[in-house]
């Protein structure tokens, strides 16, 4: 299936402002882009790409005074599939683990495992495999979390999120995240594009989306503790540690967000009738 997604986003600066973005579609999907997703800034300002150390796509640029709107639009292609579900079986051993793979059992920013230690062992230990577990701390923190909007806190901790009570999706990922690590499974923060695909329709503003990763016997496999169900249609934008490792965007000076919206809809064909993709419909608003 074809998938076309975007976003808008306004800053409104006093002084020229340089700005680190990860909002480029992660380079694991690059083969399945049918329209590129090129960010564009109005105006138009020098941008350049690299890659950090977790394979995302870091874009960087300076905003001059006044301010500056991102935007892109692209279609990607999607399997249509739903997550799939970790196999069953003994969990691995730390010892078997790959070197890279080790960093993702520590304690970070957002996800304190010195802290939530105790609380894992004594509800989760018992499982005896990592899908069990897994599977158990996933349906622990959709009950445990109330979602909304107006629970948004850039500084709420994994630890922060059992304690209140509430938050967004970010803050079902960090503790469940947490979670796993403390049961020696590795688990990492994804971000990105997640529509209501496959779903019916919820009546609330479209955003960016956060999930997570789990390695078990070998691979990884995807997670959401937030929807607490298999979906489709993910797009992935960044993954690392926690949010620290994909923000969005890390202004280097004062920056008011003046303008976000995020598009994510399933389309049936991006040809015109002479074969070419339809500008009409990948160009952002402003172009």
């Amino acid at each position: 299936m074809l998938i076309r997604a975007g976003f808008e986003i306004s800053f409104q600066v006093a002084q020229p402002t340089p700005m680190l973005a990860l909002l480029s579609v992660h380079p694991s999907r690059n083969s399945d882009l049918r329209a590129p997703g090129t960010i564009r800034g109005h105006p138009d300002v020098t941008m350049r790409d690299h890659l950090d150390r977790f394979g995302n796509i870091c874009t960087r640029f300076t905003i001059p005074a006044g301010g500056i709107t991102l935007a892109t639009s692209f279609v990607i292609e999607d399997s249509g599939r739903h997550d799939r579900r970790a196999p069953g079986g003994p969990q691995q051993s730390i010892e078997c683990l790959p070197d890279d793979v080790l960093i993702y059992l520590l304690s970070s920013r957002y996800c304190e495992t010195d802290r939530l230690m105790q609380l894992a062992w004594n509800n989760f230990g018992h499982y005896t495999s990592a899908r069990d577990r897994v599977d158990a701390v996933v349906d622990f923190v959709h009950r445990h979390i109330a979602f909304g909007y107006e629970y948004a806190h850039s500084g709420r901790s994994a630890h922060d999120a059992y304690e209140q009570g509430v938050g967004v999706c970010r803050d079902y990922a960090h503790l469940a995240i947490t979670l796993c690590r403390c049961l020696n499974i590795p688990a990492r923060y994804c971000t990105g594009y997640l529509g209501d695909i496959g779903v019916p329709k919820v009546d609330l503003p479209m955003d960016f989306s956060a999930w997570f990763d789990v390695f078990i016997d070998g691979g990884w496999y995807t997670y959401d503790a937030r929807h607490n169900e298999p979906r489709i249609g993910r797009i992935l934008m960044a993954q690392g540690r926690d949010a620290t490792d994909t923000a969005l965007t890390t202004a280097f000076g004062p920056a008011r967000l003046t303008g976000f919206s995020v598009h994510t809809d399933e389309v049936q064909s991006i040809w015109n009738n002479d074969n070419d993709i339809s500008d009409r419909e990948l160009l952002p608003a402003y172009c």
